[in-house]
């Protein structure tokens, strides 16, 4: 396997077709369906003031970590704020998501696993 440079400026942002998952979109920057890549998926999440992202679970442990804005993150029901240089685990199966954004607000977001069509979304 070789290195591989992403530049996210040239990447279009991607949304669930079901509204009711939310309005939040999403960059996806490395994933083994996109990128000759393995073992990591990751993005950049964006919301803008206003934009929800449905309660859900997955298998997988998740990483967040806040580039820009404040937004409460539920996990588990507990609310956690996500800023800049903020880091947030989110164990697998954890039920997790955004109510609401009251401002625009971006996130680097991880998974430790091939591709991101091997997460499973359980939207609750």
């Amino acid at each position: 396997m070789t290195a591989v440079m992403v530049d996210q400026s040239n990447l279009s942002a991607e949304a669930w077709a079901d509204p009711a998952r939310g309005s939040i979109q999403w960059k996806t920057l490395i994933s083994g369906d996109v990128t000759a890549t393995d073992s990591l998926v990751c993005g950049i999440a964006i919301m803008a003031a206003g934009d929800t992202f449905a309660l859900h679970s997955h298998p997988q442990p998740e990483l967040y970590f806040g580039l820009e804005g404040e937004v409460d993150v539920s996990i588990d029901g507990v609310l956690h704020r996500l800023k800049p240089g903020v880091a947030l685990f989110i164990p697998g199966a954890a039920v997790h998501g955004v109510l609401a954004a009251h401002q625009s607000v971006r996130w680097f977001y991880t998974f430790a696993t091939d591709s991101f069509a091997d997460v499973s979304y359980t939207f609750v």
